[in-house]
């Protein structure tokens, strides 16, 4: 993958001169990136854009999911979600193929309005910043996994390890970035909120 900041050159539809492509971001339907990112790369090659369309990437982080059975999943985790990033030269043709692609909503950028009327106007793409796309690839590349369990509060779980082992009780708090949870266990009768690791537990049905 050419780096991020790699802010290369790229013919102009004519090879007329060279225009500089950047990064776009773009807004997506939710849960439709890696649909957007996969048709409009088809989209792409079919329209002749391809040599202007460059990249598209959907930053992402690993992540764990603990599953009921209390065995882990590894996932990934988009750090933009409803986002897409996108680097082209920007041209009609370019706007046009990624606008009209289906679930994407429209690029970030400044609204420009129309002087004769009251409608709203039409978005403006604004490039990233060098800035901006470092600070957002180097995110995905250096954020810690991040555990997803399959627990709120209220579940019921059951202590499988650790000095609880067999215990019962219920979720009072979950956190997933310690990779811990809050549980209320009967100890001597009494309600006793006990920190256990994803490990240790199961989630009763």
């Amino acid at each position: 993958m050419v780096s991020p900041l790699d802010l290369q050159e790229a013919p102009a539809a004519g090879g007329e001169k060279l225009q500089v492509a950047r990064w776009y971001a773009v807004q997506v339907a939710s849960s439709c990136e890696k649909k957007v990112k996969a048709t409009l790369e088809q989209r792409a090659v079919t329209l002749g854009v391809d040599n202007r369309i460059l990249e598209i990437e959907i930053p992402q982080t690993p992540g764990v999911k603990l599953k009921k059975d209390g065995t882990r999943q590894s996932t990934e985790e988009k750090v933009f979600p409803g986002y897409v990033l996108v680097r082209m030269v920007l041209d009609e043709d370019t706007m046009m193929a990624v606008r009209s692609t289906p679930n994407v909503i429209n690029f970030v950028g400044a609204e420009e309005r129309r002087a004769t009327s009251k409608a709203r106007g039409h978005i403006k793409p604004r490039p990233l910043s060098r800035n901006e796309v470092d600070r957002i690839f180097k995110r995905a590349a250096e954020k810690k996994a991040v555990v997803k369990v399959d627990l709120t509060e209220g579940d019921q779980i059951l202590v499988t390890a650790g000095p609880f082992k067999d215990f019962q009780g219920e979720v009072i708090e979950v956190s997933g970035e310690r990779n811990k949870l809050k549980a209320l266990l009967s100890i001597f009768g009494r309600e006793t909120p006990v920190e256990l690791e994803f490990s240790q537990i199961s989630k009763q049905s």
